[in-house]
């Protein structure tokens, strides 16, 4: 998911195999963030689609949203063969998400990518104007561990040590953007999620 233009750096998709390895229940993950059946919902920096999938499987609506047409079209792929069609994939920078997106959404999802951002608060702001009103943002993140003991099938795996971020830190970023925290759930083996709802104007 890195931007042709740097947007995302350090962030990618992963090798073939781990990625599924690490998430073997993406239900029950986006389940813990809140995700309801009659939502409508941007699946944000959304890369190859091994989340947009099961958003698909449960939300109203979905709309994934990348910089990389590539794993786009793997995203669109993977979801036609499962047969879920309530799905709409767009290639662009997600500073742009209103820009993209031309009505309001009741949710927000964006998994192993906020750490990455060099203007956090600027993309909170985005995600903001595209909510609803009490609309939720859903951050899930690495915890903040040194990554040579985030291993998966006994590989280290993850973002840099350096660039990994503690729940407070997320928060103090996102409620800058006229959020406010829900809470964080535990996502094991590796990782947490952040729940903000947007404030009401």
């Amino acid at each position: 998911m890195i931007a042709k233009s740097g947007f995302f750096e350090g962030t990618g998709m992963p090798d073939p195999g781990w990625w599924e390895a690490l998430w073997p229940d993406p239900a029950g993950v986006l389940t813990k963030v809140g995700l309801k059946s009659d939502m409508d919902v941007i699946d944000l920096c959304s890369g190859d689609g091994w989340f947009t999938l099961q958003i698909a499987k449960v939300a109203h609506f979905v709309i994934a949203i990348d910089i990389d047409g590539k794993l786009l079209e793997t995203a669109r792929i993977r979801l036609a063969e499962s047969k879920q069609f309530n799905c709409t994939f767009i290639e662009g920078d997600a500073y742009d998400i209103a820009k993209l997106v031309d009505h309001q959404v009741d949710f927000v999802f964006l998994a192993n990518a906020f750490h990455g951002v060099p203007d956090k608060p600027r993309l909170a702001r985005a995600v903001l104007s595209i909510l609803r009103p009490g609309g939720l943002f859903a951050i899930v993140n690495w915890h903040a561990r040194p990554r040579e003991e985030t291993t998966v099938l006994g590989e280290p795996r993850g973002p840099a040590t350096e660039v990994r971020m503690s729940p407070q830190a997320v928060n103090a970023a996102v409620q800058q953007g006229a959020f406010r925290l829900v809470h964080i759930v535990e996502i094991p083996p590796y990782h947490y999620g952040s729940i903000f709802a947007a404030n009401s104007n």
